[in-house]
């Protein structure tokens, strides 16, 4: 639906090629979390945690070793030094972290493929276009214009897009409050779509597990910026209203910034310097602002540690998604399976010549997690059943850089695995 909502606009809008409005069923294997699209070579790069290019592609097309070492050498690629101080915005680069983000990712990918094939380009142009598309879409008016392709259908058909909350995770939530913790719900998402997700998955109570609400939070400015630049909001039938000079008790809010969110909850628990835990499933949105800015614990949700616990037999290969589901329990559908195009997220081999011997290396995005969260989780499932005083081992600088993963490590970093799972 995201790359739908895109590609309608760019074919409509702005004269892009209608090849872009068909997807074929393989061509989702290309989105890959950790991406770095480099916007003005139409390039897509896998970097490692020393920043050099592990594999990269020119629109969809795949780079050879060859290709790669040629373009980028051994060497820190251009833009890493900003890329690794998350810097939010920049013409130059744009790093794909997210679920919701990477349909545009293949978007782009394939824009630049349509792009060679008409006009031989070498430098491209298609960023502002994207952007355009974006703002569309996703604009904080579009939910109640129905404008855009995207949310008069989320509206339609929720059952379709939306998976119900857990009851376990429900109940752990609930547990949690009654603990006497203060619970938030901070989202870059505007009131309307957020009550529209909450409703459809925890239900028309859904306000009674949270005690602060805070929309279009607009991560991960919300850690970064003062009480000035990012004043909050009330809201009445989601409209924002003039600005607060502080935030005084809890309740639903737009915009902010967390120095005054932190006052509130100082006040409301009475600490002088109340424990925050942040979950969250972006290290650009979430992790990296709420560890770096705001000091406080993380907990990265990473769907990726799901691709580790089904191991298909070669033979099965061949088998439809739908099929391939019945290995996992409770998990939706089809488990998170690993791109084929980029392989691990975690782990891959540094691209050498045909005979050279071969040196695995981390991925600068598994870097990030042990550097950035406390624990890394595959769903909030994973942990809704355990004691609240459950003591979880954290990644921490002298620990092994696999310490903080839960249930266990992906098997990509365990030792003497790596031949199987890197094939």
């Amino acid at each position: 639906l995201i790359y739908d909502s895109f590609a309608q606009y760019l074919v409509a809008e702005k004269g892009y090629d209608k090849d872009l409005l068909t997807l074929a069923p393989d061509s989702l294997d290309f989105c890959c979390k950790g991406l770095v699209l480099d916007i003005e070579e139409g390039n897509f790069l896998k970097l490692a945690e020393d920043g050099t290019v592990l594999r990269a592609s020119h629109g969809t097309k795949s780079m050879t070793s060859e290709e790669v070492l040629e373009t980028y050498g051994r060497r820190e690629w251009k833009h890493f030094n900003t890329v690794s101080g998350m810097v939010s915005r920049s013409a130059k680069y744009y790093l794909y972290d997210n679920y919701f983000d990477l349909p545009g990712a293949l978007l782009c990918a394939r824009a630049v493929d349509s792009l060679n094939q008409h006009d031989g380009q070498k430098k491209y142009d298609f960023w502002k276009d994207m952007v355009a598309a974006i703002q569309h879409n996703y604009k904080i008016s579009a939910f109640k214009e129905d404008c855009g392709a995207y949310f008069p259908e989320v509206k339609n058909h929720p059952d379709k897009y939306l998976q119900r909350c857990p009851e376990s995770v429900k109940k752990w939530l609930k547990q949690l409050k009654s603990a006497g913790k203060i619970l938030l719900l901070i989202t870059s998402s505007h009131s309307d779509y957020c009550r529209l997700l909450c409703e459809y998955i925890l239900g028309n109570d859904f306000e009674e597990y949270f005690d602060i609400v805070i929309t279009n939070a607009l991560k991960p400015g919300f850690f970064s910026h003062t009480p000035n630049q990012r004043p909050f909001r009330t809201l009445e039938n989601d409209e924002e209203q003039e600005a607060l000079l502080s935030l005084d008790k809890p309740g639903w809010y737009s915009q902010g910034n967390a120095i005054q969110l932190y006052e509130l909850l100082k006040k409301m628990t009475g600490k002088l310097d109340p424990k925050v835990v942040y979950f969250g499933d972006s290290m650009h949105s979430d992790i990296f602002p709420a560890h770096h800015y705001s000091n406080w614990e993380t907990v990265f949700i990473l769907e990726e540690l799901l691709g580790d616990k089904v191991t298909v037999p070669a033979e099965t290969e061949s088998e439809p998604l739908e099929k391939k589901g019945k290995y996992e329990g409770d998990q939706p559908k089809a488990p998170y399976f690993v791109s084929k195009q980029w392989g691990s997220f975690f782990m891959d081999r540094l691209p050498g010549l045909e005979n050279a011997e071969e040196t695995l290396v981390r991925t600068w995005s598994c870097k990030c997690i042990s550097t950035y969260s406390t624990i890394a989780i595959p769903t909030l499932e994973a942990i809704a059943d355990l004691p609240l005083d459950y003591r979880f081992t954290r990644f921490s600088s002298n620990s092994s850089a696999t310490a903080g993963y839960y249930p266990s490590p992906p098997r990509a970093l365990l030792p003497n695995e790596e031949s199987v799972t890197m094939k």
